[in-house]
């Protein structure tokens, strides 16, 4: 499938119970990919049915007006995930986001920001959305380039993966730049 393709058929929607399967696979196929900067997968493989749990959190996160967390897809198969998460106050949201080992370098996580930072501002009480990436994490740091996020500086974090140097790029973008500039 060519790229341009690939990226009119990707999709961005919550994840559903039903998608367990597909998320296992995808984080079980992508696991020495994901390693170096993800925190999160030191308590992976994690069971079917915990899996479906985290889903079901999700959903009620989602519902309760908290953090929103989709899965990116192509098809039926999912090549990622991506969420908008309210760590940084009532009027901002951050997006992460991570791509199957078998789908990096396609435009997936781009087009998924991308789609994220247009919903999180249709929200009228938000007025910045925020990417931070781990200062060696060049490939990551594309994606806010790309779409023009500011680099508004460094953050210090803990880190929790193993490649992670505890110093993170802040990437903002606000909503009046992002109306300006589509």
């Amino acid at each position: 499938m060519s790229g341009s393709l690939a990226l009119s058929k990707l999709a961005v929607r919550p994840w559903r119970v039903e998608d367990a399967e597909a998320l296992a696979a995808a984080v079980a196929q992508s696991i020495e990919h994901l390693r170096p900067w993800m925190g999160w997968i030191a308590a992976e493989p994690l069971s079917i049915e915990q899996r479906r749990a985290n889903i079901e959190r999700w959903q009620a996160e989602r519902r309760s007006g908290g953090d929103m967390l989709f899965g990116i897809f192509v098809g039926d198969q999912a090549v990622g995930a991506c969420g908008l998460h309210r760590r940084m106050g009532p009027d901002e949201l951050e997006i992460g986001y991570w791509v199957h080992v078998d789908h990096t370098q396609k435009g997936y996580a781009t087009t998924a920001a991308a789609m994220l930072t247009s919903l999180a501002f249709s929200y009228p009480s938000i007025n910045a959305v925020e990417i931070h990436t781990d200062k060696q994490n060049h490939v990551s740091s594309g994606v806010p380039r790309k779409l023009g996020y500011v680099h508004s500086g460094e953050l210090p974090k803990r880190p929790e993966a193993p490649c992670e140097t505890g110093v993170q790029d802040r990437w903002r973008m606000t909503r009046s730049a992002w109306f300006a500039g589509s």
